[in-house]
């Protein structure tokens, strides 16, 4: 679903209200394809996640960051991640100044199991990807694979 802001009312906006689709399409702005993620940097990092018999493993790529930016919590069985980057350039030549700021942020939550050591969970960043161990109170022996026949 795309989030659509009208441009300018009159028949065309209120055929669309009615309607459900635009009566002309430049009536409409698509907030989805035309704002995000392009033109507000707007990066949420990937996340792979495994399970073994001792522990779940989480790897978030986030290059470009450092340790300090991070931010790793537990709270009501929710693991959240946050990061927060902000930079600042400054340029002068003669009568030229430029400053620009940069700032990234972004926040991923995962439920947990009931059955994880919130206490015991480790993160370590390296080559930018940071590196969550989240260990199990008791090993889970594993199970066999099951074929699940389409129909």
């Amino acid at each position: 679903m795309n989030l659509t802001v009208k441009k300018n009312g009159g028949l065309p906006a209120l055929v669309s209200d009615f309607f459900g689709t635009p009566l002309f399409d430049r009536d409409f702005i698509d907030l989805e394809s035309d704002l995000f993620p392009s033109r507000l940097g707007i990066n949420i990092p990937t996340a792979n996640v495994t399970e073994t018999s001792k522990e779940f493993k989480l790897e978030l790529a986030a290059p470009g960051l450092e340790r300090k930016d991070f931010n790793v919590e537990v709270e009501n069985h929710v693991l959240r991640i946050s990061a927060e980057k902000e930079e600042e350039k400054k340029e002068k030549n003669g009568e030229y100044s430029r400053r620009e700021y940069s700032f990234n942020s972004f926040i991923r939550s995962f439920s947990l199991p009931d059955n994880v050591k919130e206490g015991s969970i480790d993160a370590k960043y390296e080559n930018g990807v940071l590196k969550v161990s989240i260990p199990k109170e008791k090993e889970t022996p594993a199970r066999p694979t099951q074929k699940v026949a389409v129909s």
